[in-house]
């Protein structure tokens, strides 16, 4: 390949009519959708890395991507990229940015945290027409200030197991950095999750078992005692995808940082 840049693209979408943001054969993904525009674009792109993959579903306002493209493509397409990817990409999927960045940039790897927001209407009507996509519909009252209570009793460095559809190879120690539940203007109950990084259905479990907190079929001792059992908790259920959304991936301004980060993250974790 000619000599290439790396771009640092922020992404956006509604996930609703997506198979996911990971590529899968003969499914419409976030993914498949992006790189078809990047190569009608640019023909020859390489090593295109998300910062996470979302299930089927999930939403994101803040998705970033890094991916290696002809340089000379770049320099003409520069001022006018997203422009053009505008007219290319459905209207459910968005390039927001896109700017040069050290090849050292690893979207995945180098991210220090990634925040989510989750959604959860208890009004006796549901949710209101035009948060159908976002907000989870919950059938009982919940107190906020009680999930909140019990959620903090997780932050920090746990094996979170309990809350995690295990993978083979991969491990479930995460530094939990924030999990909030406040509710917002309109009286909807929203949790704020950041993490150094999740596994899989993670934030789905937290959020599920902190509903069932709320809505007062458990205590706050439960929430807690999930992180002691060792293994996956079949009682806690996982919310739907639907309200789940990537609001933010953070990362070191220095480039410097960069490589110390994926040291760091690609190490094997333990307590």
């Amino acid at each position: 390949m000619e000599d290439t840049t790396r771009l640092r693209l922020g992404i956006a979408y509604d996930g609703a009519e997506f198979s996911g943001w990971a590529l899968q054969p003969g499914l419409r993904t976030v993914a498949s959708e992006v790189i078809r525009g990047l190569e009608l674009l640019f023909r020859d792109i390489a090593d295109f890395t998300v910062a996470g993959r979302t299930d089927a579903g999930v939403h994101a306002t803040g998705q970033i991507a890094h991916v290696d493209v002809p340089t000379a493509k770049w320099e003409e397409l520069r001022e006018r990229l997203l422009w053009r990817l505008r007219g290319i990409l459905p209207p459910d999927v968005r390039v927001v940015s896109a700017e040069a960045v050290d090849p050292s940039f690893n979207a995945r790897f180098a991210a220090q945290w990634r925040r989510y927001r989750y959604r959860v209407a208890d009004a006796v009507f549901g949710v209101t027409p035009l948060r159908r996509l976002d907000t989870l519909a919950w059938p009982r009252p919940l107190d906020v200030e009680r999930m909140h209570a019990a959620s903090q009793r997780l932050l920090g460095e746990h094996d979170f197991v309990g809350f995690c559809k295990q993978r083979e190879g991969a491990t479930t120690i995460r530094e939990l950095l924030q999990y909030d539940w406040a509710r917002d203007e309109d009286g909807t109950a929203v949790a704020t999750v950041r993490a150094d990084a999740f596994c899989h259905s993670m934030v789905r479990s937290l959020v599920g078992a902190a509903l069932a907190v709320g809505d007062g079929r458990r205590d706050e001792d439960w929430l807690a005692s999930i992180l002691r059992i060792g293994e996956r908790a079949n009682d806690v259920h996982v919310v739907g995808p639907h309200g789940l959304t990537l609001v933010e991936v953070a990362y070191s301004d220095d480039p410097g940082d960069w490589r110390d980060r994926i040291d760091l993250t690609r190490r094997v974790r333990t307590l």
